[in-house]
């Protein structure tokens, strides 16, 4: 436990010291930065709550930290003692970015910032041993009530009402009917589709020099890999078709429905989870269930999701193909 307690530490120390206030003025005007220091604090104690943060090292812990990383926010994440992660301000700079790009891409839940974000991603990294790429999906306990309602209502409501009509998208793709939205170049602007994070990875997953053999969501993440998804398919079907047969999408602590173009979708549930169960279609299957496993995934706490362990397993077994 202490080690992830640790990097709460130097994401809060970076905090203060990056803060603009503080660069503007100097240490003498840092009393009004660390009183708010202690809502952020508690916005960090949720990335703690659920994420495996101890497997960050301190410098990422600080290169992370919500004064430089928010919603929407693209992460590069290695497996562990494989280099240290990357920030990238936009799309097209990690595009350019001299590295792998046939990846995987990972977004986190509900009050998860940049630090979560990081920890879940360096979890697949390591199951896998190959870098990914993370989404920033919030920004801590100060949008957790927010993330709560829009995610696991409006989100959850709108994804359900929509895996009830894909009876629709299977005419479609029969050609018994056309969606006059592709023909037309228009895009179905719904507000849970307007979320940064959401048109960040609808963004990543139709760039043309960008290919992902594998999507990994948890909680409220798996509803943002949906809701981008979706949108695809409502300006480019036939790019979701081209994701739907090549690429493995994993979620993990909520069973959430994905077009039916993607082939190949894993839920995994711990057995102990009734918050994600809450927030779960009950007539999607569970594929994997962990034992004594609740929603968090710090392996710090008891009754943790075991995300490298599992996802290893996964591999191992021949049902998670990586190509």
């Amino acid at each position: 436990m202490h080690r992830s307690l640790e990097k709460l530490r130097e994401a809060s120390i970076e905090r203060i010291r990056s803060a603009p206030l503080a660069r503007a003025v100097g240490t003498v005007r840092l009393v009004p930065e660390a009183t708010l220091e202690g809502i952020r604090q508690r916005n960090a104690f949720l990335d703690w709550l659920f994420y495996d943060i101890g497997k960050l090292t301190d410098e990422e812990a600080r290169e992370v930290s919500p004064w430089l990383a928010a919603e929407g926010a693209l992460l590069f994440v290695p497996p562990s003692d494989s280099g240290s992660l990357r920030r990238f301000a936009s799309i097209d700079e990690f595009a350019k970015f001299d590295g792998p790009k046939s990846c995987t891409l990972v977004v986190a839940g509900v009050g998860s910032s940049a630090l979560g974000s990081a920890a879940l991603a360096r979890n697949v990294a390591d199951a896998i041993q190959a870098p990914v790429v993370a989404v920033v999906s919030g920004y801590g306990l100060a949008d957790v009530a927010a993330e709560a309602l829009g995610g696991f209502v409006w989100f959850g409501a709108l994804n359900s009402v929509r895996h009830s009509f894909e009876w629709l998208d299977r005419l479609r793709e029969s050609g018994v009917i056309a969606d006059p939205s592709l023909s037309a170049g228009l895009s179905i602007n719904l507000p849970a589709q307007q979320s940064k994070d959401t048109c960040s990875v609808q963004a990543l997953l139709s760039h043309p020099d960008l290919s992902f053999n594998l999507l990994v969501g948890h909680s409220k993440g798996n509803l943002v890999l949906s809701e981008a998804l979706y949108a695809l398919d409502q300006v480019n079907h036939p790019r979701l078709r081209e994701i739907g047969e090549k690429t493995c999408i994993i979620t993990l602590s909520a069973k959430i429905a994905m077009p039916s173009a993607c082939r190949h979708v894993i839920d995994v549930m711990g057995q102990l989870d009734a918050f994600g169960a809450f927030n779960s279609h009950l007539d999607i299957r569970t594929d994997v269930t962990v034992p004594a496993a609740g929603h968090h995934t710090n392996t710090d706490l008891p009754w943790h999701l075991p995300v490298t362990s599992v996802l290893a397993d996964l591999q191992r077994g021949g049902q998670l193909r990586i190509h």
